[in-house]
């Protein structure tokens, strides 16, 4: 992860930031070292709701003890039920909406854009460095990749998704333009699907698991690309950023580019997107000490 650019103090003690996914916890810890701020993230699976007992493991999977932190930010579900402190450690609210925005802006580098964060649902904000607001968002995400791919490609796990779908045909299953329509439409080549299954549809077919998780990932990939272009449009922002665990999968970054590439909408996929909402809840409470 690229060093932030809030400065901290020599010898500040370390502070952190949690984002209680739906799938996903996933905890940024930063200190302050003689060389710059040094930043960590981890990802641990989620498992009931956040709780002093949750926080204090997630923290000690990375080898981290609450009592050497100064403060701790805190975002995503139920994260009202946590207290006001953890022994010495000041435990600090942060609306997601607002912690998604502010983790997109820095890890893209930017001041404004349409951050999308596609993790087991898709939400879209519109993001200023003076705030963030939700926009739309869709259910369809990394949940409903991984669940119809249980039952269609026979297997539930995020990386062998996405190293069948690199290796199969999405066209096994899918109609493209050039079947449906005789040719190119718009921006849009000959090759670009058309009716996602619509071969299916049509009779039955011979498929491999890697076409149909191929198939998937196109479809995931391409209803979360048109929103975001979409709201982007209408919010009137130039930069797109999706963030959020699905973007660790090769396969989807390819499909969001390649779509916003066809629109003339570059999508920006930053390295550890899934960092982003736990990185705004930190960024976000210290600004506001810095700004105090």
């Amino acid at each position: 992860m690229t060093p932030l650019t809030v400065p901290v103090p020599p010898g500040a003690r370390p502070v952190a930031g949690i984002d209680f996914g739906s799938t996903n916890v996933d905890v940024v810890m930063r200190t302050a070292g003689e060389d710059g701020p040094a930043v960590r993230h981890w990802t641990l699976p989620q498992d009931g709701d956040p709780d002093e007992a949750r926080v204090r493991e997630v923290l000690a999977a990375g080898d981290v003890a609450i009592d050497t932190l100064a403060w701790v930010a805190v975002t995503g579900g139920n994260r009202t039920r946590l207290p006001a402190a953890i022994g010495a450690c000041t435990m600090h609210q942060v609306h997601e909406v607002q912690a998604i925005g502010r983790g997109g802006l820095a890890l893209a580098g930017v001041d404004a854009a349409l951050v999308t964060s596609a993790g087991s649902g898709t939400a879209v904000v519109a993001a200023t460095r003076a705030g963030s607001r939700h926009v739309t968002g869709t259910g369809v995400g990394g949940g409903t990749l991984v669940g119809l791919s249980r039952l269609l490609a026979g297997t539930a796990d995020a990386p062998t998704i996405d190293a069948l779908a690199q290796a199969g045909r999405d066209a096994a299953v899918n109609l493209t333009l050039e079947e449906v329509l005789g040719g190119a439409i718009g921006p849009l080549p000959p090759d670009t699907t058309a009716v996602n299954f619509g071969r299916v549809a049509r009779r039955p077919v011979e498929a491999t698991p890697a076409d149909m998780a191929a198939a998937l990932v196109n479809m995931v990939g391409q209803v979360i690309a048109v929103i975001a272009i979409n709201a982007a449009r209408a919010e009137r922002l130039e930069t797109i950023v999706v963030v959020g665990h699905l973007t660790d999968l090769v396969s989807v970054r390819r499909t969001l580019q390649r779509v916003g590439e066809f629109y003339g909408a570059p999508i920006t996929t930053p390295g550890d997107g899934g960092a982003a909402t736990a990185l705004g809840a930190l960024l976000l409470v210290e600004e506001a000490k810095v700004n105090r």
